[in-house]
C-alpha cells in the first residue's frame, strides 16, 4: 500500500487544478462575433465535476444569491443524470445559461468553495452552462402549474431581476405580468452584453422558458406613459415591481464632451448589441467608430465596450483613473480583452475633449492621478497631480462611468421614496418600498451592479411579495 502514496499525491494534485475551457483564439475570435467560451465537452463536464469534495457543509451553496443547491447538481453531472441537474438548478434559478456565462462565480459560490484553498475552485458556472446548454439541445421541460392563487402581480422591466421575480412569483400560482419598454425582452442581457458573451439566442430561449410558467409578457410597454403604477393598482394588481433597472448614462462632464463621436456607454452598446449595429449595412442601423478609440472606465461595462470596438477594427485604449489592482472588471474579462488587443492607460481621468472643424472629437486632454487611501467603504480614492496633463488623439470616446436608474417611473409615482443623488429607490432588506403594494429591487434600488445581484434582488422580493399577498394587511387576503 505504500507504493500507492506517490500516486495517490499525484492524483490530488491533479484534482487541485481545473479543467480549462476551451476558446476561441484570440487572433481569431476579435474578427467575429462569435461566442468566445466554447463550452465544456461532457468529457471535461464530468472531469470537472468530480474535483467536487461533496462537503458536509457545503460553503459554495453560502454564496449564492439565488439559492442553487450547488453540490447537488454537480453530483448529478457525475452520475449522468443530466435532466435531474437542470431540474434541480431551475427549481431555484430560471436563467442557467445566463448565469453559467456571465455571472462572476470567482467572487460568489466559487469563492467560498473548499477545492479552492489548495488549488483552483470547481468552476461551478462552467459545470452550471454545460447543463442549461445539454438542456437546450435535448428539450426544455415545463414543470406542471400550480391551482391560481387570484392574485396578480405586475413587474416592470423584463430584465434579469424581473425575470426571476416573474418566474418564482409564476410557480407560486400568482397571475405575473410583465411590461417591458422595449421591443424585446431581456433587458441588460439583451442590450448590454456583447453577443460573443452571451448569444441572443440563448437569453431568448430563457424568456421563453419564464413566459411558458405562464407569464403574460407585454412588450413596448412604458410604465409611467402607458399607466403609472397607482393606475396599475387601480386596474386589479395586488402588488407591483419596480425591476426597470439603471439605463441613464453617467457622463465625466469634461468641456466638449458634446462633440461627435463621444458616446456614453449605453448608446454604444444597444446600437450594437440589441439593434446589431455590427452588421450595418445589413441592418439599418449604422454605428459610426474611428480608428482610435478611447473607452474611459475600468468596470465590465467598459471591456465590454472596447472588445466590441476592436471586434470593428479600431485601435482601442482604456483609460482608467485608478490602477490595474483596483480594475472592477473580472478577471477574465480584462485577460481577454488584452489577448486580443487592449491596450490599458492607467491613473488618469478626463479634463477635455477637442473637435475638428466638423465637430467631431480628433483629442482629449487628460490629468495624471495618484492613488491615496481607502476611503470608509475601503475603495482606494485618486487625486490629480498638479500640472501633469497631457494629451492624446483619439476619433472616438466611449464614457463607460457608470448608469443610475431612469427617472420616469420615480416623477410618476407620488411620495414613493428615492435617493436624491442618484434616483435609486430607496427599500427595505425584503424590496419593500415606502407605498402599499409596491416594491423594487436590482439595478433600479442599488444602482448598476451585476446580473446575478439583480436575480438575487428579484428572488427576494418575490419571496416578500408571496408573503404580502397571501399574509399581507389587506383584510380580504387569507
Amino acid at each position: 500500500m505504500a507504493g500507492d502514496e506517490p500516486s495517490r499525491r499525484r492524483n490530488d494534485r491533479a484534482l487541485d487544478e481545473d479543467v480549462p475551457m476551451p476558446r476561441q483564439d484570440p487572433k481569431e475570435r476579435v474578427k467575429n462575433f462569435k461566442e468566445v467560451a466554447l463550452g465544456y465537452t461532457e468529457e471535461m463536464a464530468v472531469a470537472e465535476a468530480r474535483r467536487c469534495l461533496k462537503c458536509k457543509s457545503p460553503q459554495c451553496q453560502k454564496g449564492c444569491p439565488v439559492e442553487v443547491p450547488i453540490p447537488q447538481f454537480i453530483d448529478c453531472i457525475v452520475q449522468g443524470r443530466y435532466e435531474e441537474g437542470i431540474a434541480l438548478i431551475k427549481s431555484k434559478n430560471a436563467l442557467p445559461a445566463v448565469c453559467g456565462r456571465v455571472c462572476p462565480q470567482e467572487q460568489q459560490c466559487q469563492m467560498n468553495c473548499v477545492r479552492g484553498k489548495r488549488g483552483d475552485p470547481v468552476n461551478i458556472g462552467r459545470l452550471e452552462r454545460f447543463l442549461a446548454d445539454w438542456e437546450r439541445e435535448h428539450g426544455v421541460r415545463v414543470p406542471e402549474r400550480p391551482a391560481a392563487t387570484g392574485r396578480r402581480v405586475a413587474i416592470i422591466g423584463a430584465g434579469p431581476s424581473g425575470l426571476t421575480a416573474a418566474s418564482d412569483l409564476a410557480r407560486l400560482g400568482h397571475g405575473v405580468t410583465l411590461f417591458e419598454a422595449l421591443h424585446v425582452a431581456g433587458g441588460v442581457l439583451m442590450y448590454g452584453i456583447p453577443e460573443f458573451r452571451l448569444p441572443k439566442e440563448i437569453v431568448q430561449r430563457e424568456v421563453e422558458y419564464v413566459q411558458s410558467l405562464g407569464v403574460d409578457l407585454r412588450l413596448g410597454n412604458v410604465i409611467g406613459r402607458i399607466a403609472t403604477i397607482p393606475e396599475l393598482l387601480e386596474q386589479g394588481y395586488d402588488a407591483v415591481y419596480i425591476a426597470s433597472g439603471a439605463g441613464l448614462p453617467q457622463w465625466t462632464g469634461c468641456p466638449g464632451e458634446n462633440l461627435g463621436g463621444i458616446y456614453s456607454a449605453n448608446e454604444f452598446l444597444i446600437r450594437a448589441n440589441l439593434m446589431k449595429a455590427y452588421r450595418f449595412p445589413e441592418t439599418d442601423t449604422p454605428l459610426r467608430i474611428g480608428k482610435h478609440v478611447v473607452v474611459i472606465g475600468g468596470g465590465n461595462v467598459a471591456m465590454d465596450c472596447a472588445r466590441i470596438s476592436m471586434r470593428l477594427g479600431a485601435k482601442v485604449c482604456l483609460n482608467y483613473r485608478r490602477s490595474r489592482n483596483e480594475l472592477p472588471a473580472r478577471r477574465e474579462e480584462i485577460e481577454n480583452a488584452e489577448e486580443e488587443g487592449l491596450t490599458c492607460n492607467f491613473l488618469n481621468a478626463p479634463a477635455e475633449f477637442y473637435g475638428d472643424e466638423k465637430g467631431w472629437v480628433r483629442a482629449m486632454r487628460c490629468t495624471c492621478m495618484e492613488l491615496t487611501e481607502p476611503d470608509e467603504r475601503g475603495r482606494t480614492g485618486v487625486r490629480p497631480i498638479a500640472c501633469s496633463d497631457f494629451e492624446m488623439e483619439t476619433d472616438t470616446v466611449i464614457v463607460a462611468i457608470g448608469q443610475t436608474p431612469n427617472p420616469i417611473i420615480q416623477r410618476t409615482t407620488e411620495g414613493l421614496r428615492t435617493n436624491p443623488r442618484n434616483g435609486t429607490i430607496i427599500v427595505d432588506e425584503d424590496g419593500r418600498t415606502n407605498l402599499e403594494g409596491v416594491f423594487a429591487g436590482g439595478d433600479v434600488a442599488t444602482g448598476a451592479a451585476t446580473v446575478i445581484s439583480a436575480m438575487g434582488a428579484g428572488k427576494r422580493t418575490a419571496r416578500a411579495i408571496h408573503e404580502y399577498l397571501t399574509t399581507g394587511p389587506r383584510g380580504d387576503r387569507t
